[in-house]
């Protein structure tokens, strides 16, 4: 699409951008963004949290505030009962509330498979939002959520899985990132972003790239949701995540031949629904992330490093 040059659209150069920040005062722009995806739970209402959260979840890894969403919804109208769509809507709208975020409207499609999502409106002070391109060699890469769902997702749908054990994955993608957004904002991150459909590199790589930067990770590191490494170690690992993996997979630096490493690094490329907060933060501030996000009732997990370079390229230990 064509570049605008309107320069009150601060990140418009920022090409791996999630929402769109449109300044409207030198101490207050608006934070734009949209999402939506077809059901990955069978329970309706849980399916309107878990997308609601990811809708949300743009404007929190900018460091801004949601203020109003609008409902997209794609429905069979014909095919499944509307009592689904209600659930979906009223799940939805528990997640808007949590968020302190006003509902003002939306929009919906008679559509043979189900879809839904938000477009969202929020605000941030442009002078002290955080973006994906302000990661420095040395800072701490901190995740806030466990890895992992698109695989027990896959689980879930093939019935290696019942939906209790897959239970504690979905709370995890229903949570919201508000907390830990404040955490960060409260730490002074120097960078964010959020982990969704590109995995752990993907969304690692958009950071590094902005950057200028590259990055070490340590898998032994990694936080993954229970039974996500036996689920992998069976195949069950979505199409997704794998073309990620061959895509990315050149700019990995692998310092081992074990082969036992090289099939866990599918995990770093797992599409991930409603993931948490990536955050770069510098070694004198990264105590008082962990004990900010502590008291959010967020977690912290330490996956690794920035490092000079090269450029976009990430080293796995």
């Amino acid at each position: 699409m064509p570049s605008s040059d309107d320069p009150n659209f601060i990140n418009r150069d920022q090409h791996f951008a999630d929402a769109g920040i449109y300044r409207i005062a030198d101490d207050l722009a608006l934070v734009q963004t949209v999402d939506y995806f077809t059901p990955v739970s069978d329970d309706p209402y849980l399916f309107g949290q878990i997308a609601v959260a990811n809708a949300l979840s743009d404007v929190y890894a900018v460091g801004g505030k949601p203020l109003t969403a609008m409902n997209i919804i794609c429905f069979p109208c014909h095919k499944l009962p509307l009592e689904d769509m209600e659930a979906i809507l009223q799940g939805g709208l528990s997640k808007m509330q949590e968020a302190n975020v006003t509902l003002v409207g939306g929009h919906s499609v008679d559509d043979p498979e189900p879809k839904y999502g938000l477009s969202v409106t929020g605000v941030v002070n442009p002078q002290k939002m955080i973006t994906g391109s302000g990661a420095k060699p040395g800072d701490y890469l901190v995740l806030t959520k466990p890895l992992g769902t698109g695989i027990i997702v896959t689980a879930l749908k093939g019935e290696f899985l019942s939906p209790q054990e897959a239970s504690e994955t979905f709370q995890g993608m229903a949570k919201l990132n508000a907390g830990a957004s404040r955490a960060m904002v409260r730490a002074g991150a120097s960078a964010c972003t959020d982990v969704s459909g590109f995995g752990l590199v993907g969304h690692l790589q958009e950071m590094l790239i902005s950057s200028k930067a590259g990055a070490r990770i340590k898998m032994k590191n990694l936080p993954l949701y229970r039974r996500v490494s036996e689920m992998a170690e069976q195949g069950l690992v979505p199409g997704g995540s794998y073309r990620n993996l061959e895509y990315y997979k050149k700019d990995l630096i692998v310092n081992t031949e074990d082969s036992e490493l090289q099939e866990q690094l599918v995990l770093l490329a797992d599409a991930q629904t409603s993931g948490g907060l990536l955050i770069s933060i510098s070694p004198a501030r990264l105590e008082q992330l962990l004990a900010e996000l502590h008291k959010e009732g967020s977690q912290g997990y330490v996956v690794g490093e920035v490092t000079s370079g090269p450029k976009g390229k990430i080293t796995i230990n």
